[in-house]
């Protein structure tokens, strides 16, 4: 199983106790940073805090949405009160309807209104309170568990995908490595052939070509950048085995670019400019995938 986890994902948990019931649930989408945003009920005011708290223990990175939905039991005892002045407004006007042919109120029908029947949604009791946050809690760490199980799994299905990515951009630089040998050669007789056709007979032709092709050449000289794409490619492996690597792994393809971008400026023949192109074409293409590291 892949040590790397994802940035997306889900996670749900339900709990009751002392009257209530809640449910849990938290998404996560991709995050630059870790940033963790709450909706719970009203007068349970540390869980909020309780619930960042361990989101920071689980993740690194990520825009985390945790939402909390908590209900009395039916049957639960709970102070009730009647909203006196909204069940005399309504109860005016059902009459002024019911004198105009409207069926008359009835008091269940008048209780069943919207705010008439107030039921408090807080606990009053401290320390009943207190005890019932604790379970909440536990509830809010049982779905961020979940959510952590989903982006693993999401890890799991991008490991391999990386993986074929950094292959192909080790294979790609094997390749450069082959046409880079012989840019020298190429050099050496563009730029002979080019001095032949216009100065045939000038003095000490073949030292002044062998001068000229050598510094061009030096100026072609590509292996640096070979050399540390080869670096870039091995330290790439080592951070998919040292998570969380998502932050590690997108500086690293910058410089991955970079050494591409001086490889095709470099690049005196056909050939190796079409591998330089396509080396920036999978180097971009695994910085896409790496944006969902976390």
């Amino acid at each position: 199983m892949s040590l790397i986890s994802g940035m997306t994902g889900f996670g749900r948990a339900e709990g009751a106790g002392e009257g209530w019931t809640w449910a849990v649930e938290v998404r996560s989408v991709n995050g630059r940073n870790l940033e963790v945003r709450y909706r719970g009920p009203n007068g349970f005011d540390t869980l909020e805090r309780a619930a960042k708290t361990a989101a920071q223990a689980r993740f690194v990175r990520g825009q985390i949405s945790v939402g909390v939905q908590a209900k009395r039991t039916e049957g639960a005892e709970a102070a009730v009160t009647i909203n006196a002045p909204l069940l005399a407004r309504y109860l005016t006007l059902a009459n002024e309807l019911a004198e105009d042919g409207a069926t008359p109120p009835s008091a269940d029908g008048l209780l069943a209104l919207r705010g008439v029947i107030e039921a408090p949604e807080e606990v009053e009791d401290p320390q009943a309170r207190a005890a019932l946050e604790v379970e909440m809690a536990r509830t809010v760490e049982a779905a961020l568990d979940a959510l952590k199980g989903a982006r693993n799994a999401e890890g799991a299905q991008l490991a391999p995908l990386l993986a074929d990515f950094i292959a192909r951009i080790e294979g790609l630089v094997a390749s450069a490595e082959g046409e880079a040998q012989a840019q020298v050669a190429t050099i050496r007789d563009r730029f002979s052939r080019r001095m032949a056709e216009l100065a045939p007979d000038a003095p000490g032709l073949e030292e002044r070509i062998f001068l000229e092709a050598a510094s061009l050449a030096a100026k072609a000289d590509v292996r640096e950048e070979l050399d540390r794409l080869s670096a870039h490619v091995a330290a790439a492996r080592q951070l998919m085995t040292a998570p969380p690597a998502g932050r590690k792994l997108d500086f690293l393809l910058q410089e991955f670019m970079r050494e591409a971008n001086t490889l095709c400026s470099k690049s005196a023949t056909t050939a190796l400019t079409g591998i330089g192109l396509e080396l920036k074409a999978v180097i971009e293409q695994l910085r896409e995938q790496v944006q969902n590291v976390e």
